[in-house]
């Protein structure tokens, strides 16, 4: 990778705060993590992931469970679909610089990608952003597959249409191509654990059986929640496409199981690993 004009770096805004600022932190954090994870590899072609994007202290070890799918593993490109928690107007959205930069090293974006991707959907492309949600998937991408060029897409609108639209973009602009797909989502924000751990369960069933049209129909009744059902849904329909026939929850935690804080009235966030793949 040619040494990049400084201004064509889209820099961390979370590296310190919501994952260690060190390459030497950030590497041992994120095997400590690896380390935990008792599941075996899927036996099949991985599609796809969907990882939490909490700070790495409450949600790495639930993202540990579908980053550990990506052990011996490579995909040269990598597109990673996230929600929107900014006040940034736009249907579809990426950042307009090169790279991404977190203390592992730059991410290069696929420019000729996006820009194939912009002729299908309304993409509008950022000098500045502060998402961390897109970002904080980058450093176990990094960590385990080295070198990948990506795909950053971020939802500013999550409506069904908008999944459909999205999906259809990717699968077309990835056609022919080895890729992964990562989504990147949070699930139920509640002040009490019972709630969360109750909406959760209905994002766990849709994921397990691989209906994202049903997903996608219980987030819009609120039966559901998933502040990235979106990306979750757009994916797992861009997987099916790509030749995706199965789905699985690798692990679940909310935030009260990781701090162990479960009374009633704190506030509470459920977190979710899944991965989309073809059985063999």
């Amino acid at each position: 990778m040619k040494d990049p004009d400084s201004k064509d770096i889209r820099r961390s805004v979370i590296a310190g705060t919501w994952y260690p600022g060190s390459a030497s932190d950030l590497a041992n954090t994120i095997d400590q993590f690896l380390g935990e994870v008792d599941v075996q590899p899927l036996d099949g072609e991985l599609h796809a992931l969907i990882s939490p994007h909490a700070g790495y202290s409450y949600s790495a070890g639930v993202a540990a469970y579908a980053y550990k799918q990506l052990e011996g593993k490579a995909y040269p490109i990598v597109v990673v679909v996230s929600p929107l928690h900014q006040p940034y107007g736009g249907q579809f959205l990426a950042t307009s610089r090169g790279y991404y930069q977190t203390p592992l090293g730059l991410v290069e974006i696929d420019r000729e990608m996006l820009s194939q991707l912009a002729r299908d959907i309304n993409l509008t492309y950022l000098d500045q952003d502060g998402e961390h949600s897109l970002e904080i998937q980058l450093p176990f991408l990094q960590h385990m597959l080295g070198e990948f060029s990506l795909m950053p897409v971020m939802m500013g609108e999550q409506s069904m249409a908008a999944c459909r639209q999205l999906s259809a973009a990717l699968v077309k602009a990835l056609e022919g191509r080895h890729a992964l797909l990562v989504a990147s989502s949070d699930l139920a924000h509640l002040h009490d654990y019972r709630e969360v751990v109750t909406h959760d369960r209905v994002v766990q069933k849709y994921v397990q059986d691989f209906d994202p049209e049903g997903l996608a129909e219980s987030l819009a009744k609120n039966e559901a929640q998933a502040c990235g059902g979106g990306p979750i849904v757009t994916v797992m329909l861009a997987a099916r496409e790509r030749g995706a026939d199965t789905a699985a929850v690798l692990k679940y935690m909310n935030s009260g199981d990781v701090t162990g804080i479960k009374t009633p009235g704190q506030y509470t966030v459920g977190y979710l690993a899944g991965a989309v793949y073809k059985a063999a």
